[in-house]
C-alpha cells in the first residue's frame, strides 16, 4: 500500500519537474525571440517523462559508480528529449521562435503544471483524510 502511494505521488512529482522545465524552456525561446540565428528548443514531454519514471528503457539506464559522475535521469537530464523547433516561417535572421506557437505551449503547459499541482494536493488530502481517519 506505502509502495503505491509513494510511486504515485514520485510520479506526480517527476511530471511536475518536469512541467517547470518545459516552462523555463519555452520562456528562454519566447525571451530569444529577437535574437538573430537563435534556434528554438523544444521538449517531447511524453518521452522525458518516460526516461524520467524509468519507463522508457529501465536495462539501459546507468548508476553512478564514482561521487563525481552524473546519473542518467537526474535532475536537468532531460537532454536527449530536446528538439530544435521546426521552423514555421523563414527569417532573414535565421530565428526560429514562432511567438504564437510559444505562446500557446506557454499557456498549455501552464495548465497542465497547475493541473498536476491540483492532482498532488488532491492526493495528499486524501491520504492525510484516510490517515486522521475523517
Amino acid at each position: 500500500m506505502l509502495n503505491r502511494l509513494t510511486d504515485s505521488l514520485d510520479f506526480q512529482a517527476q511530471a511536475l519537474s518536469l512541467r517547470s522545465e518545459r516552462q523555463r524552456l519555452i520562456a528562454s525561446n519566447i525571451a530569444n525571440a529577437d535574437t538573430p540565428g537563435y534556434v528554438a528548443r523544444e521538449m517531447n514531454f511524453a518521452q522525458a517523462l518516460k526516461e524520467a519514471t524509468g519507463a522508457g528503457q529501465p536495462a539501459a539506464r546507468l548508476a553512478a559508480s564514482q561521487p563525481g559522475h552524473i546519473v542518467a535521469g537526474a535532475s536537468g537530464g532531460t537532454y536527449s528529449t530536446l528538439a530544435y523547433a521546426a521552423p514555421s516561417q523563414t527569417n532573414l535572421d535565421r530565428n526560429t521562435v514562432d511567438m504564437d506557437r510559444e505562446r500557446a505551449s506557454f499557456a498549455d503547459n501552464t495548465v497542465k503544471y497547475e493541473a498536476t499541482l491540483r492532482f498532488i494536493s488532491g492526493q495528499v488530502k486524501t491520504t492525510l483524510s484516510a490517515i486522521t481517519g475523517q
